[in-house]
């Protein structure tokens, strides 16, 4: 749903920008608030969920539970902050409630919950499960006739998890073509990059092995993440996986590619740098 952003390609692609710089905007502060968190995996997830939120899926912050409304999996659930100022700014919750990440009693914590959050669709964090939970949630579309689509992020150290495969293997298997994955390949996890911890290449190859359509994309370009989600609800007989490339910490220069920002939250002299450099950018 595009949610009342521009009609013409140009205006919904600037849109869009602004919006993701907007959350790139929110995340640091909330984590920087809470003291905590997930900022760079964020960071590289959420120009995918901009267009997810804004342009692909069907959803109504008025009635986070309508049966038609398109369902997404956040698998990598550490980067929820992401996904948090999203449905903040869509209205599932108030904006307000980003100033108390992670704290007591808030209804936003540092993994998705979806007993108490409005517009999550699954409790994750415990990595490598996402993508059986949505395997589900596609077969229950089929099965009730449905014709909702189900996303799900993955985080690209994740999938050295055998769960991923499993639900990779059942996917292929039941040619569940209302699921599409994205993968967010940021080549970082939490204790190095994934070719060190445990390589995961020839990826593409081992997704079109498993039986799956593969799309490979700049996960930063609007326009290609677009094209992409686009083309995955025409294909038909296959799930679809669209890996896009990403940058850990991008948008922020300092945090880009730099291991440290995985799981922790900005000092406030580099708060007030990350602030300055944003602030640049919006005026540019």
């Amino acid at each position: 749903m595009g949610w009342g952003l521009g009609s013409t390609d140009a205006e919904l692609i600037e849109q869009l920008k602004r919006k993701a710089h907007e959350f790139r905007r929110d995340i640091l502060e909330m984590t920087y608030a809470a003291g905590s968190g997930h900022p760079g995996g964020s960071l590289s997830a959420i120009d995918i969920l901009t267009v997810l939120y804004y342009h692909t899926m069907r959803v109504d912050p008025k009635n986070p539970k309508w049966p038609d409304r398109d369902r997404f999996v956040l698998s990598k659930g550490h980067s929820c902050p992401a996904l948090y100022a999203v449905l903040a700014d869509l209205g599932f919750f108030p904006k307000e409630e980003l100033k108390r990440l992670r704290k007591l009693g808030s209804i936003i914590q540092g993994h998705p919950d979806m007993i108490m959050t409005p517009g999550i669709e699954m409790s994750t964090g415990s990595l490598g499960q996402g993508l059986s939970v949505a395997c589900g949630m596609a077969i229950a579309a089929r099965l009730d006739k449905k014709d909702y689509r189900v996303y799900c992020m993955l985080g690209d150290g994740e999938v050295q998890e055998g769960n991923v495969w499993e639900g990779a293997m059942l996917a292929a298997h039941l040619k569940l073509d209302n699921l599409t994955a994205i993968l967010d390949r940021n080549m970082m996890q939490i204790d190095g990059t994934t070719e060190q911890v445990m390589s995961l290449e020839p990826l593409a190859e081992k997704w079109k092995a498993f039986g799956w359509n593969v799309l490979e994309i700049d996960g930063h370009d609007m326009v290609q993440i677009i094209s992409a989600l686009e083309s995955s609800k025409r294909r038909k007989g296959r799930p679809t996986i669209i890996i896009a490339k990403t940058v850990k910490g991008k948008g922020v220069s300092f945090m880009e590619n730099e291991l440290v920002y995985h799981g922790r939250a900005l000092t406030e002299g580099e708060m007030a740098k990350a602030r300055e450099e944003l602030l640049r950018k919006e005026g540019g």
